[in-house]
């Protein structure tokens, strides 16, 4: 658009600065304006402008002759009011539009309830690690082992996690309350990266060795790519559900991520920095563990109670075939848990060694077979560390990490004591 304030007529030149696009009215009284013109340059405008004017009339007529039919064809099955019978959690025709009625109330309990359970790392301060990290006689050796290997391994996890949900999980979930929350949990992952950077860089870290150790450390790179094959394929956005193979492979997916990665391979890690906490060693970086790992319960029981309710949705995935495989995923993430665990405890430290942690492994194996209604794999296994499950003040038979956490609200404090 030509600025008629910068229209100098005794010039040759016009200056035309960007500006909005020229609506008909515009143009015309452009038009009017210029007829008085009679110079070089004033007749080079009026094409311009009458050029204009052509564009916005082939754009009218465009939209006069668009098929609005193309739009009415993607919503067609989909137009009625949605009755709670019609939801599901895979391959729903039900309109994805209209979150309620609820049909999964649990799903949006715990959307309020990860609502409720904000934070951000900034607001815990890391004063006291950072003097105890730069101290020489602070921290043993196998100490600081453990705080860069947890580092290295979460760092990754939780953006391997954000991406599945982001890429696949909302995607191929047809019920719109479960996909409100997996919008809080992909927030939430994104908070937990944004926490273990902030930890790297309080202490002085070197970055490099820290957010490469999935490809460089063997026993945090088995678990990243154990991960990363059940992505794959589902992340593609050509990938859909829909028959009885592809439904398997998303339930497979489902599994890997909520059952084993943020079901068995956190808890080694958790537990030696809540350890660490419990000494009154790195505190900062303990209470944001305690923080990301009262997250990360509620995304377990989410992971789970998606799984089930497909289960019952479609029985006809949940054959011998699928148990014996979910079986054997569960068995291989404790086994590449158990791996970790000896990598980053050589030697006995914070009154933990790695066969205590496998027994606490075989433990949270079980728990996650039998949630998922499969049989325990190793029966007779308890829990080495009953602390784990009184680190909150909850009630001593109920595990911490399965446990809905509701008492904690933005801006609260965790107390060691």
């Amino acid at each position: 658009m030509l600025s008629w304030d910068e229209f100098d007529e005794d010039e040759t030149t016009l200056t035309q600065p960007a500006a909005a696009a020229p609506t008909q009215a515009t143009a015309e009284m452009s038009l009017e304006k210029l007829d008085s013109v009679g110079d070089a340059a004033a007749h080079d405008a009026r094409a311009v402008v009458a050029e204009d004017s052509d564009a916005i009339a082939r754009a009218k007529a465009a939209l006069n002759d668009l098929d609005v039919q193309e739009g009415l064809e993607e919503l067609e099955g989909t137009s009625a009011r949605v009755r709670v019978d019609e939801k599901r959690m895979i391959n729903c025709r039900a309109d994805l539009n209209q979150l309620v009625p609820f049909k999964y109330d649990w799903a949006w309990q715990k959307y309020l309830d990860g609502c409720a359970n904000h934070w951000m790392p900034q607001e815990v301060s890391m004063t006291t690690d950072i003097a105890l990290w730069k101290s020489q006689d602070g921290l043993t050796e196998d100490e600081r082992r453990i705080i860069k290997r947890n580092l290295g391994f979460f760092s990754t996890a939780d953006s391997l996690v954000a991406n599945n949900l982001v890429l696949a999980t909302y995607r191929l979930i047809t019920n719109p309350e479960c996909r409100q929350y997996i919008l809080r949990q992909a927030f939430e992952e994104a908070i937990h990266t944004h926490a273990y950077q902030y930890i790297i860089e309080s202490l002085g870290m070197d970055e490099g060795e820290i957010f490469n150790m999935y490809h460089e450390i063997p026993s945090v790179a088995k678990k990243a790519s154990w991960g990363l094959k059940y992505t794959r394929s589902i992340s593609d956005p050509t990938f859909n559900t829909g028959t009885v193979e592809t439904d398997k492979q998303f339930l497979k997916n489902l599994i890997a991520y909520y059952c084993v990665l943020e079901g068995v391979f956190f808890y080694c890690g958790f537990t030696q920095i809540l350890s660490m906490g419990r000494r009154n060693k790195m505190t900062g970086t303990a209470e944001q563990f305690q923080y990301i790992l009262r997250d990360e319960s509620m995304h377990l029981n989410f992971g789970i109670d998606m799984i089930n309710q497909i289960k019952i949705e479609n029985p006809h995935l949940w054959d011998a075939d699928m148990k014996d495989e979910a079986t054997q995923m569960i068995l291989q993430g404790t086994q590449l848990e158990i791996e970790y665990a000896r990598d980053t405890m050589p030697r006995g430290v914070l009154g933990m060694n790695a066969a205590m942690m496998e027994d606490y492994l075989k433990f949270i194996a079980n728990r996650r077979l039998m949630q998922i209604g499969l049989k325990e794999e190793y029966p007779g296994t308890t829990n080495p560390f009953p602390w784990m499950s009184e680190m909150m003040d909850l009630k001593k038979e109920k595990n911490f990490f399965e446990t809905r956490v509701i008492e904690y609200q933005t801006g609260g404090a965790l107390s060691w004591d």
